[in-house]
């Protein structure tokens, strides 16, 4: 008997789909030369943590704009040559960015970030909503 050859082109199909799925809802697709992040939401602010190894302060632009923080590091391509001959050469990349959209207007000038061990971590104080009541009297 002949086997499909087509069997197993869905399978693998099928184990592809399945590895799109997982990692859709997990967070866990990257696109490439994109910055991995995490965003909680606090209840009344929003921590963004951003992993960028390599990278100085100087090297981050961080802005906020319409609901949109953008997050954009770039730094110079070493000029060092290694002694001897490169067998494989990897760490060529000198530019990362990420846009994330958050869901509710933050406090822009109440909004700090810091950068420690390539981590960088964002704060953004959500807008108060909370209208103080008042009593009307009634004439």
């Amino acid at each position: 008997m002949r086997r499909n050859p087509f069997e197993d082109i869905e399978a693998m199909l099928d184990r592809l789909n399945q590895q799109i799925e997982e990692g859709m809802t997990s967070g866990g697709l990257q696109v490439p030369g994109s910055v991995p992040v995490d965003v909680v939401d606090t209840g009344d602010e929003y921590h963004v943590t951003a992993d960028l190894p390599g990278y100085e302060i100087d090297d981050i632009e961080l802005t906020l704009s319409e609901g949109t923080l953008r997050l954009e590091a770039s730094r110079e391509d070493e000029e060092k040559t290694a002694e001897g001959r490169y067998l494989r050469r990897e760490r060529t990349r000198t530019s990362a960015n990420r846009r994330i959209r958050l869901p509710e207007p933050v406090e822009e000038d109440e909004v700090s970030a810091g950068y420690e061990d390539g981590i960088l971590t964002v704060r953004l104080p959500k807008v108060s909503n909370e209208e103080e009541s008042r009593r009307i009297d009634i004439e």
